[in-house]
């Protein structure tokens, strides 16, 4: 009675231990409170926990009206329940995150792919439609200011659309600034950032009411709310302490691999993406491919700890004939 629904679209990133993972796009820097928090944690999952003080806190560390979710996939559900409906437009770039899709089509929204820049983005807007952006974008790593991405806002504001903005990787971008709007809703995750993917948080910056009212209840769980809890503490101390050391790396690699990035990975054309993978797999290095990006001649690959780095310049510099 119930068939499963078939999708292109799929997430990378490593699924094998004992690789050196750079296909996942982390800070590779723990916080220091890591085992506290676990320990937190086991006390906390005897209870159902709810988190509107947690959530109050944290807006007012970050200085604006919040809705927490379990990351930014719970956000981007939540806008299809409110916002999507069967024929309604989603306009969405051609070369980024794949999940963008997943959930349009999961709402029966009518798909409409443009180039990864706002200004030409834009130009397909038309009223009330959805439109999803990822600043920096994945798998490229190109942040747009918010002067950049006016003509994008303006559009969106002038035809009563809603502008879906992805800001995952914002905290790794050196001096970066968030836009403002009426009809925009940020996206943003806690995990990337502090190098836990598995621990389920983020927030959603807009309309809190809204979303607030069609959230699944205790969806960050235990971990969830124990991790909020020394992130609000720690006041984004480990960010402040880690992302330098993250630059330094960052800068480091574009110059010895010839690459460019605004965000904490790259990518590079490699001339064939599945035969890349294995050759680093080989040499016990796990890369990003970017197929199900729409990209097949290219791989991703993140800024790690330096001795890590190491090996990811050494195998592209000594092997790269052959890939």
């Amino acid at each position: 009675m119930l068939k499963p629904v078939k999708f292109k679209v799929h997430h990378g990133g490593a699924r094998e231990e004992g690789l050196l993972d750079f296909s996942a796009s982390l800070n590779p820097y723990l916080p220091e409170w890591i085992d506290e928090m676990f320990e937190r944690a086991k006390t906390l999952s005897k209870h159902y926990l709810y988190w509107e003080k947690l959530e109050e806190e944290l807006s007012n560390l970050i200085g604006g009206s919040i809705t927490v979710t379990a990351g930014i996939t719970e956000a981007l559900y939540l806008v299809g329940i409110l916002a999507m409906r069967e024929g309604k437009k989603a306009i969405i770039p051609m070369h980024t995150y794949g999940e963008y899709e997943r959930v349009a089509r999961i709402f029966n929204a009518s798909i409409v792919r443009g180039p990864n820049d706002p200004e030409k983005l834009a130009g397909l807007v038309e009223r009330e439609s959805i439109v999803f952006f990822c600043n920096p974008n994945n798998p490229d790593g190109k942040f747009y200011p918010p002067r950049e991405l006016k003509p994008l806002l303006d559009a969106v504001e002038d035809t009563d659309s809603l502008f879906v903005l992805d800001e995952a990787f914002i905290d790794f971008v050196r001096e970066a600034k968030s836009p403002e709007g009426e009809n925009l809703v940020k996206l943003r995750t806690f995990t990337k950032s502090y190098g836990v993917p598995g621990i389920r948080v983020g927030y959603v910056i807009g309309f809190s009411e809204a979303f607030r009212s069609v959230r699944m209840p205790w969806s960050i769980g235990s971990l969830g709310y124990a991790f909020l809890e020394f992130v609000i503490k720690d006041g984004f101390s480990h960010l402040k302490k880690t992302m330098p050391l993250i630059w330094k790396e960052k800068e480091r690699i574009e110059k010895a691999l010839n690459v460019k990035s605004d965000a904490n990975f790259f990518i590079k054309n490699v001339g064939d993406a599945k035969r890349a993978v294995e050759f680093f797999k080989k040499r016990g290095i796990a890369v990003r491919d970017c197929s199900s990006f729409g990209l097949p001649e290219y791989v991703r690959f993140s800024v790690r700890r330096r001795e890590e780095n190491e090996r990811l310049i050494e195998a592209f510099l000594r092997n790269s004939g052959g890939i």
